[in-house]
């Protein structure tokens, strides 16, 4: 008999789990610092992944030689973001056949991202799947960012389940935190932007969504 909590919902973040959104910011935020004579490098990209926009943006005015509102910044970032997005802007792998499996098996799904509701309807709507998220949440449904574990708590009262019934799918460390402060199960999934991060904390580690031990735990949880 599995020793393993039933999993009931799945929690996915935003940005670097369902799309590769982070190389695309890792673009714009280079292409925003070189106007200052700057270049974007790991340790800044790693102060601002996972947290709300303007926590993101403090951390980067550390790194300029001059004062600069962090608004001002995400405005400005915005602009070359949107620019680069037909371009460069890809689901992660195994995106749509995870959604298909989870709807199969009638497990209940949301969003739970540290990102503005308008930026993640945009990205839905561009790959036509905002239907099938009925419960998103966004920076502007929290009082406190990850990794404080308030989204995710909060993601697993609106999906009806106890948290360490929920899946929670995550690539950076500071996301993982949340989660497991939750008390979620989660899974880390990091990238090439987030593979620096500690992920210990994480029931293990996977290479894509559809990892055969994440269907696996889906499946049999389901009985």
């Amino acid at each position: 008999m599995s020793q393993l909590p039933p999993i009931q919902a799945v929690a996915f973040d935003l940005d670097g789990i369902m799309f590769n959104t982070e190389h695309v910011f890792f673009l714009s935020g280079d292409a925003l610092l070189q106007r200052r004579g700057k270049k974007m490098t790991p340790d800044i990209l790693r102060g601002m992944m996972g947290r709300r926009a303007h926590e993101g943006f403090e951390h980067l005015t550390q790194f300029l030689d001059k004062p600069e509102d962090p608004l001002e910044l995400w405005e400005e970032s915005q602009e070359i973001f949107r620019s680069l997005l037909d371009q460069h802007l890809k689901p992660m792998e195994g995106l749509f056949e995870l959604l298909d499996f989870l709807e199969e098996l009638d497990i209940p799904k949301g969003v739970a991202t540290s990102s503005p509701r308008p930026y993640l309807e945009s990205l839905l709507s561009r790959f036509d799947i905002i239907h099938r998220f009925p419960i998103s949440l966004t920076a502007e449904d929290v009082t406190h960012g990850k990794p404080h574990p308030e989204i995710y708590l909060t993601a697993a009262e609106k999906m009806g389940v106890s948290p360490e019934n929920m899946l929670v799918l995550e690539d950076s460390e500071t996301g993982t935190r949340s989660g497991v402060a939750a008390g979620a199960y989660v899974v880390s999934i990091p990238h090439e932007f987030s593979n620096y991060g500690d992920f210990s904390s994480a029931k293990f580690i996977a290479e894509r969504l559809t990892d055969e031990r994440i269907l696996s735990l889906l499946a049999e949880n389901r009985g």
